[in-house]
């Protein structure tokens, strides 16, 4: 009867946290109750009271499944908010990074923002997932270490230890050991892994390289094969994995060190206090139960101390992904600022006066280091007018031609369009996005812009005509159709826009000669009102152009120094000839 007695008031205190559930553990995922529950279990088995284990047996799965649900809710809102986070911030990156080009201009400055697409996807799904499970990790921890330090505090008391002659008494010697023994910890592996964070971004800068490497290979699997390059491409994949091989190396030495200060820790933590609460238990003044209790909340307390050596591998990832990610919006903001600023050559855009379809007004172009491509560049073009740009190659032709789409920002002057034209540029490779045949005609507008019978007529007119009952397929068109056929393709999209101002860039330059002479030709017929501003070397072209200018390269900046019609064409010249002769008191 002394017995039942004894163990009755155990109930109390299982019940009491039990209804609090009151959360806590190293993963969140113990229960307060939990670990009376193993008191009061053990202290049961130690005096062989069977009625208070199967009391206590009846309470264990209610603990267990309170502990599951309050966990796998846990585990709902951490991954919500890390979704909803990523979500928002590759969303908001991706739009600044396709804003005015940017994407295109982050190839032409210096910076740390390599392999952007490894930035947007790889670092920053860790860059945004981490800090969550950090966040947690950390409330959890401080949950635990408030819950269990005062069970500590309670459970061993104070211990007075004889030293020197004397007794030195301890309060809450299992609290200060537990902290000790965290501060220790957390300091080794402080030290030992402060080059995590340079070792784990080198390691993800190399690991974004390798799969750069890869995805050329397949993109231009069709030139490899036909050069029989092979050999070549496996030596250069061979060099690039020998980096990554490195990097995982250097990596594999931190973990090795990190994993010596916690996995020591792992297996010293629940022994401490065991030895600790020896003495107590061995005088009589623990019972087992208590005993066992304490090294549960020990380890727990230690844990929750003890979070930086367990996460130090994953903070330091984050750290390198965090840092890579912010780079990418640093070179972004600078973009940002020189769009905004003043003290940065840009060229200006604005809009021509009278019936001027396209004006360059003194334009010079530059390197975002200041170095000039082209200087002082004034032309003046009327509607319907066919330019050919021409000059050796380094002259700064696709150069200018892109100031002139926007698509190169540095330099000086402006560019200037009539009200409400619309360009469209033709570059040497065209763009075949994934997906059916007739998106990559609608591009860079939607599939449905155009009806089945619109898109069967332009490809028929480009010599596509065999393509036209294919239109619904979806396949990898990029690589399925040939050179010739894409530029014959980009052809067609343009009959379906029927733009104001055409800009073609060696845009014929994989065509044979006949078919050349028949699309360009094909293209005057279907848009004779069409302004066409064309780059390339083939002197065949000058017989569908109605003016020639040619570019020189000098030292300084390469300048315009011809202006020819190649047939007649009204228009006002008053402007380059003005130019041309203020070149020539200069030269």
């Amino acid at each position: 009867m002394s017995i039942l007695v004894r163990h009755k008031p155990i109930l109390k205190p299982v019940l009491e946290p039990f209804c609090l559930c009151r959360l806590s553990g190293r993963n969140g995922g113990q229960f307060n109750g939990i670990n009376v529950w193993n008191r009061g279990l053990f202290d049961a088995i130690e005096v062989r009271n069977a009625q208070q284990v199967y009391s206590l047996a009846a309470l264990f799965p209610p603990l267990v499944l309170g502990s599951v649900l309050l966990v796998t809710s846990q585990v709902y809102v951490r991954m919500l908010m890390q979704r909803r986070w990523r979500s928002w911030l590759t969303k908001s990156l991706i739009a600044r990074w396709l804003t005015n080009g940017r994407y295109y201009q982050l190839n032409l400055i210096g910076g740390d923002h390599q392999n952007p697409e490894a930035r947007i996807s790889e670092d920053m799904r860790i860059a945004t997932e981490s800090p969550v499970d950090f966040t947690a990790g950390v409330i959890s921890a401080f949950v635990s270490a408030s819950t269990f330090i005062v069970v500590l505090w309670s459970i061993g008391g104070a211990l007075t230890l004889p030293m020197f002659g004397s007794y030195v008494t301890i309060p809450g010697f299992l609290v200060v050991a537990a902290v000790v023994y965290a501060i220790i910890t957390s300091s080794s592996i402080a030290f030992i892994g402060r080059n995590f964070v340079k070792v784990s971004e080198r390691k993800n800068q190399v690991e974004a390289e390798f799969r750069y490497t890869l995805t050329r290979v397949r993109e231009n699997g069709e030139s490899i094969a036909l050069l029989g390059e092979e050999e070549e491409e496996r030596n250069d994949l061979a060099r690039t994995f020998a980096n990554v091989r490195e990097q995982w190396r250097q990596l594999a030495r931190q973990y090795m060190r990190t994993t010596l200060v916690s996995h020591s820790s792992m297996l010293i933590a629940p022994v401490v206090p065991v030895l600790l609460c020896a003495p107590k238990f061995l005088d009589g003044s623990m019972s087992l139960g208590q005993v066992m209790q304490a090294a549960s909340a020990f380890t727990i307390v230690q844990g929750a101390f003890g979070w930086l050596v367990d996460n130090y591998p994953r903070l330091a990832d984050w750290n390198a992904c965090a840092r890579r990610v912010a780079s990418l919006m640093v070179s972004l903001d600078g973009l940002e600022q020189a769009e905004q600023s003043e003290t940065v050559g840009r060229i200006k855009r604005g809009q021509t006066q009278g019936e001027t379809m396209l004006s360059l007004n003194d334009v010079s172009v530059s390197l975002g280091d200041g170095t000039a491509v082209v200087k002082e560049t004034e032309v003046g073009i009327e509607p319907g007018e066919r330019i050919l740009v021409a000059g050796e190659s380094g002259s700064g032709k696709s150069t200018l031609v892109r100031a002139i789409a926007g698509l190169w920002p540095w330099g000086g002057g402006s560019v200037d369009f009539r009200r409400d034209m619309e360009l469209f540029m033709l570059p040497q490779k065209p763009y075949i996005p994934s997906g059916s045949l007739r998106r990559a005609v609608a591009y860079p507008k939607s599939a449905d812009s155009w009806t089945a019978d619109e898109i069967h007529s332009a490809l028929d007119k480009v010599g596509l005509g065999h393509l036209g009952e294919k239109i619904e397929d979806e396949a990898p068109w990029d690589h399925t159709l040939s050179g010739g056929e894409k530029q014959r393709l980009a052809f067609a999209r343009l009959l379906l826009n029927s733009p104001d101002i055409i800009v073609l860039d060696e845009a014929t330059s994989a065509l044979d000669d006949k078919t050349q002479d028949k699309i360009m030709q094909m293209m005057i017929d279907e848009l004779p009102d069409a302004t066409i501003l064309s780059v390339a070397h083939r002197v065949e072209l000058e017989a569908f152009h109605s003016r020639k200018i040619t570019l020189e390269k000098r030292e300084g900046g390469a300048r315009l120094v011809s202006d020819v019609d190649l047939v007649p064409f009204a228009r006002n010249r008053h402007v380059l000839s003005n130019l041309l002769a203020r070149q020539g008191r200069k030269r």
